[in-house]
């Protein structure tokens, strides 16, 4: 049955779609942190969809909001009034920490960042943008022209002028033997000395934490270093929140909460997660900027009932079971656990991340040269242990993604964390 229906898949899908593990595995229903495939086998689920199952697999409070929307009305687009929406837009707008804020749905994390870079040209009539080296920001076009990574990025047109800055890999690049204080200043001069050169940029897009690209980061304040630069300027900060929002880094709930010295950034784009596998994105932006188109624009699907619905249930549950909380304390523990691990695998360069979103980069032992073999072998051995992992990374998809939902407990994290050691351990 997997076989048909992987010749089906591959005669109507384009080619460049891709598919996890030699054998593409079909997942026919989830509960919890768990899911099963078509031929009844059951896995811990460490990487959520994508980081998008945020809460937990069938959640009930999630499934019940969505069945009495339904039966309700499903959907009736932004011409019309919409209380979920405005109920959902009310709550995420006051959590934003951005003044002033309104907020706007799409469908996507792409959608969103489009719709954020659209806003942020159309302010600051610039089609300029900075962007960070290793970093993605979805699919569409002009996402794709912002994304710093050559594996995600499959064309160089782009209707944007994209000066990429240093910062984003803290273990890699020329400043990457610098301690932390030290790194941040030379990525504040080279940012300086990038805006000496170029025309007045729109704004700078940056993910607290890059997914895509291996779960990596800059020292904590960076961005708000770069932000007084840039406020200087004009230009604007629009913070990717679309992988790290919601609590995910357990120590915040938004990731620029690390860089919070100089205030929230004046837009944030948010998704995945907060639908908890319901298509729902969007931007939060100070009024001035969100309101800053002069043509009329809808969005037929962005901010629908049933969406709203879910995205309402799943907050809730997020905030009164203090997950954020939980994704501190469990993905203290699991971090941790594999770094003890890897301690004793010389394929492992590092084992970063925080809270819930933990990255593994493999190399080929004894040197920096990426090992995205290694990274492929270790996600089948994952599974045939009966967990599933991600992998990204911007050195040829080096690193696996450590991702579980939310509500996680410590015998899952232990479980799962004694399964990829095994994984680990089976490339030596």
């Amino acid at each position: 049955m997997n076989d048909d229906l992987l010749g089906r898949h591959r005669a109507v899908l384009p080619d460049w779609l891709a598919l996890y593990y030699d054998e593409p595995l079909e997942i026919t229903h989830g509960e919890g942190r768990h899911v099963w495939d078509a031929q009844g086998n059951r896995y811990l689920d460490f990487f959520g969809g994508i980081l998008t199952t945020m809460t937990a697999h069938a959640l009930p409070e999630v499934t019940k909001a969505v069945t009495e929307q339904a039966e309700r009305i499903v959907h009736s687009s932004t011409l019309y009034l919409n209380r979920p929406m405005v109920d959902l837009a009310e709550r995420i707008a006051q959590l934003s920490g951005i003044p002033d804020a309104r907020v706007f749905f799409t469908t996507s994390g792409t959608e969103a960042n489009d719709t954020a870079l659209l806003l942020a040209t159309a302010y600051r009539r610039s089609n300029t943008i900075l962007a960070m080296r290793n970093s993605y920001h979805g699919r569409s076009f002009s996402a794709v022209g912002v994304t710093g990574n050559r594996g995600w990025s499959p064309t160089s047109l782009s209707p944007l002028q994209t000066l990429y800055v240093h910062g984003g890999v803290r273990t890699r690049g020329p400043f990457a033997d610098l301690d932390d204080y030290d790194y941040v200043a030379a990525c504040v001069d080279d940012l300086k000395d990038l805006l000496g050169h170029s025309r007045p940029p729109a704004a700078l897009i940056a993910e607290p934490i890059q997914g895509v690209g291996g779960f990596t980061s800059p020292p904590d304040g960076l961005y708000a270093a770069f932000r007084e630069v840039l406020h200087e300027r004009g230009v604007l900060w629009i913070s990717d929140e679309v992988q790290t929002g919601w609590g995910r880094t357990g120590e915040h709930f938004w990731g620029w909460q690390a860089h919070a010295r100089s205030g929230p950034p004046d837009m944030l784009t948010f998704a995945k997660g907060i639908g908890n596998g319901m298509s729902i994105g969007g931007v939060v932006a100070r009024a001035e900027i969100m309101n800053c188109l002069d043509a009329n624009s809808i969005s037929t699907f962005g901010g629908t009932q049933i969406t709203m619905a879910a995205g309402l249930a799943n907050l809730t549950y997020l905030l009164e079971h203090d997950l954020q909380g939980n994704a501190r304390r469990v993905g203290g523990l699991l971090i941790e656990r594999l770094r003890a691990a890897a301690a004793h695998v010389p394929a492992v360069r590092e084992v970063r991340g925080r809270g819930l979103m933990i990255g593994i980069e493999l190399t080929k032992p004894g040197t920096d040269e990426a090992d995205p073999a290694a990274a492929s072998a270790v996600l089948e051995a994952a599974r045939a242990g009966g967990l599933l992992i991600g992998k990204g990374g911007g050195h040829d998809t080096s690193a696996l993604r450590v991702a579980p939902p939310l509500s996680l407990n410590v015998a899952e994290a232990e479980e799962g964390a004694a399964i990829l050691e095994d994984a680990l351990r089976s490339i030596q």
